[in-house]
């Protein structure tokens, strides 16, 4: 099939998970036309491909919940209440921190609708395949879809991608992993059917069938403190985060590994439920995937990677488009998570510099893709966060000559965004 340009837009977002949802509604609020290209047949990243059923970084860390994320993140609440899901903050058993429980199948229509109602043009089963761009700029992208390849141009571009597809493709400098080539532990949360509703899955029960698993177990558990789990909101299924798995490159046959050995590892602890823990008896794998949960992979060189010290300081800088507010999750060792806590006044300013990417004057980042290192990073990639970043990139590129951090954080507050 020839290729051929489409209709311009002002603004094209690839990746539709929450930095790319976030992007597209900052975009189209801010007056642009915009298209959003998502390579799997429904919205939502990790949320509902990878089954991370929680919205981490709407809050602050504390006895209360304190926002973090407003604007575009808030009409996204606003979707999912309006389908019956309650939105509220949800303080973990594990770790203290407020979350947002999800269930996958409302959030997938909550976001379709929410783009629908700002006339976003949403391109399912369709990802970026290349770009064209001059010296400082990106002038069209190739889209390959279920019909084959077209090519669509505009003013500004936002990689929102998780995986930074779109800087690659473009030849932005870019990194794997932390400084030292390491990334982070995949995940493989999972759903877990048949429970006795009339018996509470108790933490101590879940501790003991892993210690008996572990003495003879194909699969060691790393998570001995029984991971994350909690019921589904809206149906009578186990949400259980407790495979973790070492992913020691971004190549195929790697993930093939782990896609793989994640399956099998489920299995085999779902059969440890049915044996060890009571209310469990009955029950059964309702779900994996459709894919792993990947946190890290490549890194786009943004023009200011936010650090360590900026999170511990809590740093705030008068050019801040969004705030990170989670604290640092770090997986370098599989099953074994370390947090590091946010300073100041629980939240540091990310700056738009940090969504900007390095050489090119109209492409923005969104999400975990945005210029960080290796601690701050754990902190700005969670997908409440990564709503908010993507806002503050979808208004950037709407801008016709890339507003300052200080502009683009006056639309962000006028929008009810928080900065």
């Amino acid at each position: 099939m020839s290729r051929k340009i489409e209709s311009e837009y002002d603004v094209i977002v690839a990746g539709g998970g929450a930095g790319g949802i976030g992007a597209a509604l900052g975009a189209a609020r801010a007056g642009a036309k915009v298209c959003l290209v998502e390579k799997y047949g429904f919205l939502g990243g990790a949320a509902t491909t990878s089954q991370v059923l929680a919205y981490c970084g709407f809050f602050q860390q504390g006895a209360e919940p304190v926002e973090a994320v407003g604007g575009a993140g808030a009409l996204v609440l606003d979707a999912m209440r309006a389908i019956g899901m309650d939105g509220r903050a949800h303080c973990s058993e594990t770790t203290g921190n407020w979350i947002i429980l999800l269930n996958p199948e409302g959030l997938k229509l909550a976001l379709d609708r929410v783009l629908a109602d700002h006339g976003v043009d949403v391109l399912l089963h369709s990802r970026v395949a290349a770009a064209t761009r001059t010296a400082q700029r990106i002038e069209s992208v190739t889209v390959a879809g279920m019909e084959g390849r077209r090519r669509i141009a505009a003013e500004g571009f936002v990689d929102a991608t998780g995986d930074a597809n779109l800087s690659l493709v473009s030849g932005v400098q870019m990194r794997e992993g932390d400084d030292k080539g390491h990334l982070q532990a995949v995940s493989a949360p999972i759903r877990v059917g048949g429970l006795d509703p009339s018996i509470p899955i108790e933490r101590e029960a879940v501790k003991a069938a892993i210690r008996a698993y572990n003495k003879t177990g194909r699969y060691p558990v790393t998570r001995t403190d029984g991971g994350i789990y909690t019921l589904v909101p809206g149906s009578g299924e186990l949400w259980w985060m407790v495979i973790d798995l070492p992913l020691p490159d971004l190549g195929s046959a790697s993930f093939t590994r782990a896609e793989q050995l994640a399956r099998a590892m489920a299995h085999d602890y779902v059969e440890m439920l049915r044996t060890h823990v009571p209310g469990c008896a009955n029950c059964y794998l309702a779900q994996t995937g459709p894919q792993i949960g990947v946190r890290e992979s490549r890194h786009p060189a943004a023009r200011y990677e936010m650090t360590a010290q900026d999170l511990a300081s809590g740093r705030q800088r008068p050019d801040s488009v969004a705030r990170a507010a989670w604290p640092a999750e770090l997986h370098g060792e599989a099953g074994k998570p370390v947090y590091y806590s946010v300073g100041g006044p629980g939240y540091a300013s990310i700056p738009l510099d940090s969504l900007r990417v390095r050489g090119l004057e109209n492409l923005l980042l969104a999400g975990r893709v945005i210029g960080a290192d290796p601690v701050a990073y754990g902190s700005v990639r969670v997908m409440g966060t990564a709503f908010a970043t993507g806002e503050a990139a979808g208004i950037a590129a709407a801008a016709p000559d890339m507003a300052t951090g200080e502009e683009v954080a006056e639309t962000v507050r006028r929008l009810g965004g928080l900065t």
